[in-house]
């Protein structure tokens, strides 16, 4: 969305705000169309593999519906651990981002320097190594932020969430 807006920044409100319903509505689509075909995905492998016909293509439905049923737990754990490696980055970056946003620009800085530094060491690929450098240091900002909250979310928010509920059944209860 954030792309889409720097893209279009010269149009009026009006046709900023339609483009960006549609592009909202298209990156829904996408990405619930793409996680139902993902829970779906071992549905369809078991019924290719159930498949009786004797042809080839049926013998071949049986190969690629096993193929599913077998590889799913696997690519769901690879998505998982992905995944959650995507958030730690991204959370980083837009901390680091909007840190700076705020003035306190030495974390950006600092990531900013270390990438480019790498990159010169490595003249080839100079701007694959500032990339990955810089992601890098936006998720080890993620990791740091995400353990720190670790022990807040622990021994303060959730013992804090269960005295509210209890306080909430017992108001319901007569």
């Amino acid at each position: 969305m954030a792309i889409t807006l720097s893209a279009v920044p010269e149009g009026s409100f009006v046709t900023q705000a339609l483009i960006l319903a549609l592009v909202g509505i298209g990156i829904t689509a996408a990405v619930y169309g793409g996680v139902a075909l993902i829970v779906k995905a071992d549905d369809v492998g078991l019924a290719l593999a159930r498949n009786g016909s004797a042809s080839p293509l049926g013998g071949l439905s049986r190969i690629v519906g096993r193929g599913l049923v077998l590889g799913m737990p696997i690519f769901l754990r690879i998505l998982g651990v992905v995944g959650t490696a995507a958030m730690i980055w991204v959370g980083g970056g837009i901390i680091v981002h909007g840190l700076e946003h705020y003035g306190l620009t030495s974390i950006a800085h600092g990531i900013h320097h270390v990438g480019t530094e790498a990159a010169l060491s490595l003249p080839s690929f100079a701007g694959a190594v500032e990339w990955l450098v810089t992601a890098a240091g936006s998720g080890l900002v993620g990791l740091i932020i995400g353990a720190a909250l670790i022990p807040i979310s622990e021994h303060i928010l959730a013992p804090g969430w269960r005295v509210l509920a209890r306080l909430r059944s017992a108001r319901v209860q007569p």
